[in-house]
């Protein structure tokens, strides 16, 4: 395949299917106000052309207010129960839901009643079954549900993926991924978040990390595991609850195989690799939001390394989000596509457990 013309494509957005200057920016409702929703989420909403967001939602309405006050197109703030309640739903066409985990089920069920579009934040819901009550809840309603997966729309892991496709590294073997963070010493210092409560994350790093290289390697490969394994562990008191840290491994279809990593108390890092029988492409660094991409191939004696111009990830998601509820287009990743990863990621706890391969139905 042509590398050179593929590359000349960056950062296109090869997913728009209409044109943003011939359509409504789609109205938000901004559900969970905490600090990935303050410097992630809304300013990429103030920044999109096909996004604007008209209402905050938070545990009190005065919080709502406040933070409404400093987002630029928002004009209504309100509380959990006034959301509940249907005050302002006039005012926005979609929720982004950004809540702890066991939290999605309840505002995603809210606003399909309302019938409005969701975008929900991954995972989906802290276990399989309140997961598939959440997309019951949108099938049943008939709004579409898109899981806030950013590596679909990011540029340098589509392009890796265009490679793969293209059969450049022949045919792909094996995955590799990794993503690691000092939770408390770069997220949040606090040994009480809801990240480290069980009850509402679901579980610690592979539901709030593993779940990226988990993702992503179903992405590259385009099909789901059948098979997996895992070890998990803690070592700081904070993670009583939940893993600190796991490794897992995948059997995806024709014995190909992907080895994950995450950890919650290590050295930032994330990287992906896909080996095929050809050649090899790598994203490093992948995961982290505020570093630039590069993309290191190789097959035969070549070799090359691209550098990405940085995007903000959040615009990207809410953007294609946006594309596809003007246009009507069909939306990816849905509901059905995120439940295959609880299911996944429940089966490695699973496997932990009895420190065996659990096979997925």
């Amino acid at each position: 395949m042509d590398v050179d013309a593929l590359f000349e494509r960056g950062c296109e957005r090869d997913w728009q299917t209409i044109d943003a200057s011939t359509t409504e920016p789609v109205r938000f409702a901004v559900i969970g106000l905490g600090w990935f929703t303050k410097g992630r989420a809304l300013p990429a909403l103030e920044a999109s052309d096909r996004c604007e967001p008209t209402v905050m939602v938070s545990s009190t309405s005065g919080k709502a207010e406040r933070v409404a006050a400093e987002t630029a197109g928002a004009a209504h703030g309100i509380s959990y129960e006034q959301f509940h309640d249907g005050v302002a739903r006039d005012a926005y066409d979609a929720v982004y839901v950004c809540t702890p985990n066991a939290l999605h089920l309840e505002y995603v069920r809210t606003a399909a009643e309302f019938g409005k579009d969701v975008l929900c934040e991954k995972p989906i819901e802290r276990d399989s079954e309140r997961a598939r009550r959440l997309v019951a809840a949108c099938d049943n309603a008939g709004v579409k549900l898109m899981i806030a997966y950013r590596m679909h729309t990011e540029p340098a892991v589509r392009r890796a993926r265009d490679l793969v496709d293209a059969g450049y590294i022949g045919e792909p073997k094996e995955v590799r991924g990794d993503m690691s963070q000092r939770l408390l010493e770069r997220v949040n210092p606090d040994p009480d978040q809801w990240r480290l409560d069980e009850e509402l994350a679901g579980g610690g790093a592979l539901f709030d990390l593993g779940i990226y290289p988990l993702n992503t390697a179903r992405f590259f490969l385009r099909e789901d595991p059948v098979a997996v394994t895992g070890r998990t562990g803690s070592t700081h008191d904070a993670f009583d609850e939940v893993d600190e840290t796991v490794s897992f491994s995948l059997e995806f279809p024709d014995e190909v195989y992907a080895t994950c990593y995450a950890s919650h108390n290590a050295r930032q890092s994330s990287g992906i690799t896909v080996t095929g029988t050809e050649g090899q492409v790598r994203v490093e660094p992948a995961f982290f939001q505020d570093e630039s991409r590069e993309l290191h191939i190789s097959r035969g004696e070549g070799r090359a390394s691209i550098t990405f111009t940085k995007v903000d990830q959040m615009l990207e998601e809410f953007d294609y989000f946006a594309d596809r509820i003007r246009s009507n287009a069909s939306m990816y990743p849905d509901g059905e596509h995120a439940l295959v990863d609880v299911v996944t990621m429940e089966a490695v706890y699973e496997a932990a457990e009895r420190d065996a391969w659990v096979t997925l139905d």
